[in-house]
């Protein structure tokens, strides 16, 4: 790598300031990040006032609502648009990226944040209040939504960091030892993805000179093979400790059962979908050579993490536990859309993480909904809730056939792409992975649902005798909790009903991805040449 720092920055840097100010439209793509900041920031100021903090998140979400799905429609008529901030072209300026796989998690997000404030609003106490819960909602949806729109590794970085602060919050708020028993593993298996990341991020910018990703795109073609083989080694690794893969995803099912039911909804529905993403963007994008190499550790690691989540949730008698590793499984539907990088394969590795966020925030909140009915969390002791409140009943059976993948609901689809796209690749064995975890998962759903619903009473000899523990929902559990678990879940059902519109939008994030000159003509660095100026790789 010849290169010299004193030369680039008398010659380069002084043309580096745009001529004209970023347009209103493209600064647009940071708005939502800004508004989840700065409402994060009011409402610490006021979160001695419960009604205010309420009615002041839910004006924020709704806002970044419409201008993520504003930016959703423009990105999917018009492709990639990107600004880079303090007037400086990229790669010198930090730079916001927005696509239809960015704009289209992060709006999924929002929305399940709005349902999740709403259920909330039906549980939340004093404390929790006066512990600042609104303020590490907004925080942890602007360290969401930032990771995805990022276009800059160091700041994807940075928005990890602040979703790690937010959630340690949420996790602790309550105060209870099984929620700080909870943390640490949380904190410390995340912590130490972030210090792998970290020391990824170091050796590529000492390599290539740069961590804007379209610059990254077009100039780690011309690195050195080994070198850039060990650092995408630690982003898979580090990305793969987030998205809680198999064998590194034991801190989940450890942790995401202690807080309230809202909170564990928050975390299945986003948090590992962040880790998803980033391998998305960074093996499919930025470093697509690497991933061929690693492409049968790949494969392997779905196929286990596929098989092994849902005998999990089959030996677990904790309900949210349970949900934790059917969580996990839906990882490993998303690393098979990794594993066999076609557009239908891309597009199905999308299309299940976009029904991951909305399905298993919904499973969470009708599970808290079940333990506010049987007041229990261990299924042995729960029973006859059929009986008592056949519509929780309901919902938590179709989310099942979701999670599973069964025509013609919401998880029907992105499997089917998924098989497609594998057996197209002649993979087998990914193949039969996919369609043997919507079998175990389809068996470990069922009998959540018979043991909780079905069954008359708790377990034992006295099963069918009827569960005399049960009470009904409150007024406001019934507005608040169960009206927002209902809407998500209908949301749920009609997309899976009419999955055109995710269709398409999916193959097109999944174009995006394999074209990857469109991302870097969006920043602003269109050909081989520009990236050989602004970085100083020889080539």
């Amino acid at each position: 790598m010849a290169y010299d720092n004193a030369a680039k920055a008398e010659v380069e840097l002084p043309v580096a300031m745009l001529d004209t100010p970023t347009s209103v439209a493209d600064w647009s793509i940071i708005f939502p990040v800004v508004i989840a900041l700065m409402a994060g920031a009011l409402l610490a100021m006021v979160r001695h006032s419960r009604g205010s903090q309420f009615g002041f998140s839910l004006i924020s979400v709704m806002a970044i609502i419409a201008i993520e799905a504003e930016l959703f429609y423009r990105v999917l008529v018009t492709g990639p648009v990107a600004m880079t901030m303090g007037n400086w072209l990229p790669p010198f300026g930090i730079s916001f990226v927005a696509d239809v796989l960015s704009v289209g998690f992060a709006l999924a997000s929002a929305v399940v944040t709005l349902l999740v404030l709403i259920y909330f609003r039906a549980e939340i106490v004093p404390r929790e209040t006066r512990h600042g819960f609104y303020p590490l909602v907004m925080l942890l949806l602007a360290g969401v939504t930032g990771a995805f729109m990022t276009g800059d590794l160091f700041n994807l970085y940075v928005w990890f960091e602040v979703m790690l602060i937010a959630s340690f919050g949420l996790l602790i708020i309550g105060g209870k030892k099984i929620q700080l028993d909870g943390a640490v593993k949380y904190g410390f298996l995340n912590f130490l993805a972030t210090t792998f990341f970290l020391a990824g991020l170091g050796y590529l910018y000492g390599l290539l000179g740069t961590l804007n990703m379209a610059d990254i795109a077009l100039v780690a073609p011309a690195a050195e093979p080994a070198a850039m083989t060990a650092i995408a080694a630690l982003f898979f690794l580090a990305f793969a400790m987030k998205a809680a893969a198999f064998p590194v995803n034991a801190w989940l099912p450890a942790s995401y059962h202690t807080p309230d039911a809202a909170v564990s909804a928050l975390f299945g529905g986003l948090l590992t979908k962040v880790g998803a993403y980033a391998l998305l963007r960074v093996l499919i994008v930025l470093l697509p050579e690497q991933r061929d190499i690693f492409d049968p550790l790949i494969t392997a690691i779905a196929i286990a993490t596929l098989i092994t989540a849902p005998l999990g949730a089959i030996a677990q008698t904790n309900l949210r536990r349970a949900l934790g590793f059917l969580v996990i499984g839906g990882i490993g539907a998303i690393l098979a859309g990794i594993a066999v990088p076609s557009v239908r394969g891309l597009a199905g590795g999308a299309f299940y993480a976009f029904h991951a966020i909305l399905t298993m925030s919904a499973f969470y909140l009708v599970a808290g909904l079940v333990e506010r009915v049987t007041q229990e969390t261990d299924t042995r002791r729960m029973g006859g809730v059929y009986a008592y409140n056949s519509l929780i009943s309901i919902l938590f059976l179709v989310l099942v056939f979701a999670a599973a993948g069964l025509p013609p609901f919401l998880g029907f689809w992105p499997k089917l792409l998924l098989t497609e796209a594998a057996l197209q690749d002649s993979d087998w064995w990914l193949a039969a992975a996919i369609l043997i975890n919507s079998i175990l998962t389809t068996i470990a759903g069922t009998r959540l649902w018979a043991h909780i619903f079905w069954r008359n009473g708790r377990e034992g000899k006295k099963s069918e005798i009827r569960n005399d523990r049960l009470r009904p929902l409150s007024g406001l559990e019934n507005g608040y909790a169960l009206g927002a678990t209902l809407a998500l879940v209908l949301l749920v059902v009609v997309i899976g009903l009419r999955p055109n519109l995710v269709f398409d939008s999916t193959r097109a994030a999944a174009g995006d991805l394999l074209q990857v000159e469109n991302y870097i003509g969006a920043v602003g660095l269109e050909s081989s040449s520009a990236g050989e100026q602004t970085t100083g790789v020889a080539r």
